[in-house]
């Protein structure tokens, strides 16, 4: 805990007890469960975000369930991981109504622990839906993971707007193209917007149940594939959690390594997002040109890593193996040409007065509201909250070689796009550093005995924000919690905000501006 923090919590009017956690950036406080919302509502007011939720059952231990509110203090690079133990009961006071951005961890909490929120303003369903039966929690401990429930039928539960010439038009879960389930339930008056209800977790895998009482190494193989974009800051943000608690220094060079693979995630994600946004905009010459361009990283990728998605790469300590000199040196040479290609379908883009005017104005979100919900990434940024984890709390070899922030005020899809142009281009001037810089040395560290139960977090800037892993070992260091809260989770709930007051023709291109996965949210 550093001075800042310590004023902060010693200014706070809430009674709390602080524990040692294995983190020094990690300060774990603990509370009366009566208490959470104020201490929630205390730290907001000073700054502080909510950066993930998660509930404990402790049942195993001899105790109860707990919930625990991890907030980020960006300006201190510090955490608070403010913790109620709720023995027997399984309610608490709502977060919600003071703390808007834990609307859904509250809503998913009582789904998959029976932890109610009471108070909560929205006490439907969010993971699990209506076909699962009343009274099954999966995440408790006495949940056989391997027995499936009985299914139950009942009604969705959405919301309805009501008033004269208002109908309802449904899209989804299934859709025209090969993408994931989602259901959009929109309430119009003509083609003007007036309410979006989004709903997701249809194809919910249980990544979370499945890891507790593995090894981290065998955790890892179904971590780092929660999506299929981000392997890399999924893979980095567990394995740092791991490490954090277990007490495991990654050597330098596993640590820039991390983050040339982290930042060639970013490029592919960056380049073919901005060419899906040209197909929203019906701009073909875009769409093809994107899609050539990170076809081109993505073969860049296999030749470096033998997997176009990057996957299977990073270790537990580091790196599972040593990246292949004369593979790096090809990617210096071939990154060149690809970076001066996409400088010129920038310009192409930009100059492209019928685009840019398709692009300014839909989609509009202020930085109240996206302070408010908790958004990150390009989402943010977009809206001017300069939130960036690579600068705010610093991890792999970001401390050294200190990214460019990029910040964009308007909120619109055409913003959205512009962060992701400028952020592309701050990535190829990464990458180059990297490479010339890269020290030499061993790629894994060597594995610490972690006190048992011990907790942490771990934390890596994806191409859509911040993913949260937060880890509890147990006392043979194998998985007994892990959490996953993924930078699409953090921002979905803001793309049905974004939405209202558009037209319908308007949805594909703000839905493409923001580009969330569903399997992030479908752990």
């Amino acid at each position: 805990m550093n001075a800042q923090t310590k004023v902060l919590l010693s200014e706070c009017p809430v009674a709390f007890e602080l524990e040692p956690t294995p983190a020094p950036n990690e300060t774990l406080v603990r509370c009366d469960p009566a208490s959470l919302a104020s201490m929630a509502t205390y730290c907001v007011s000073r700054g502080a975000m909510l950066a993930t939720a998660t509930g404990l059952d402790l049942h195993p231990l001899d105790g109860g369930f707990a919930v625990e509110f991890v907030f980020s203090l960006p300006a201190f690079d510090e955490f608070v991981r403010v913790r109620a133990d709720l023995g027997a009961a399984t309610t608490y006071p709502a977060l919600t109504p003071a703390v808007p951005a834990a609307q859904w961890h509250e809503r998913e909490l009582k789904d998959l622990f029976g932890i109610d929120p009471v108070g909560h303003p929205d006490p439907r369903r969010l993971v699990l839906h209506e076909s699962f039966p009343h009274g099954y929690h999966p995440l408790r401990k006495n949940v056989d993971p391997e027995t499936r429930p009985a299914i139950d039928r009942r009604r969705f539960d959405h919301f309805e707007v009501h008033g004269e010439g208002v109908y309802e038009y449904p899209v989804g879960p299934i859709h025209a193209g090969i993408i994931e389930p989602g259901h959009f339930r929109f309430s119009n008056i003509g083609d003007l917007v007036l309410f979006l209800d989004a709903r997701l977790f249809y194809t919910h895998r249980g990544i979370e149940k499945i890891v507790e009482g593995k090894t981290p190494e065998a955790a890892l193989f179904t971590v780092e594939r929660t999506c299929g974009v981000c392997t890399v800051s999924h893979g980095v943000a567990f394995s740092s959690a791991v490490e954090r608690a277990a007490g495991i220094r990654v050597p330098a060079r596993a640590a820039w390594l991390r983050t040339l693979l982290l930042e060639l995630e970013r490029l592919y994600n960056h380049v073919g997002d901005v060419g899906n946004i040209c197909a929203g905009a019906g701009l073909h010459a875009g769409v093809s040109r994107g899609a050539i361009l990170k076809e081109r990283l993505q073969r860049l990728n296999e030749a470096l890593t033998g997997h176009r998605f990057l996957m299977g790469v990073v270790g537990i300590g580091g790196l599972r193996a040593d990246l292949d000199s004369a593979a790096l040196l090809d990617l210096s040479r071939s990154l060149a040409g690809v970076a001066a290609d996409f400088t010129a379908y920038a310009e192409m883009l930009l100059g492209t007065d019928s685009l840019i005017h398709r692009l300014q104005g839909p989609g509009h979100l202020g930085g109240d509201i996206v302070r408010a919900l908790g958004g990150t990434g390009v989402t943010a940024r977009a809206s001017g909250v300069a939130s960036d984890w690579r600068i705010d709390h610093p991890h792999a070899a970001y401390g050294t070689l200190a990214p460019r922030r990029v910040v964009e005020t308007s909120g619109d899809v055409f913003a959205r796009t512009m962060v992701r142009i400028r952020e592309a281009a701050e990535s190829f001037r990464l990458v180059g550093a990297i490479l010339d810089g890269l020290p030499g040395g061993p790629v894994r560290g060597e594995a610490g005995a972690p006190p048992p139960f011990a907790s942490a977090l771990g934390y890596a800037e994806s191409p859509r924000g911040s993913n949260v892993h937060w880890v509890m070992l147990d006392g043979e260091g194998r998985i007994y919690r892990a959490h996953i809260r993924s930078a699409a989770y953090a921002n979905w709930p803001l793309v049905a905000r974004a939405v209202p007051g558009n037209v319908m023709p308007d949805f594909p291109l703000i839905n493409k501006s923001f580009e969330l996965c569903y399997a992030c949210c479908d752990r």
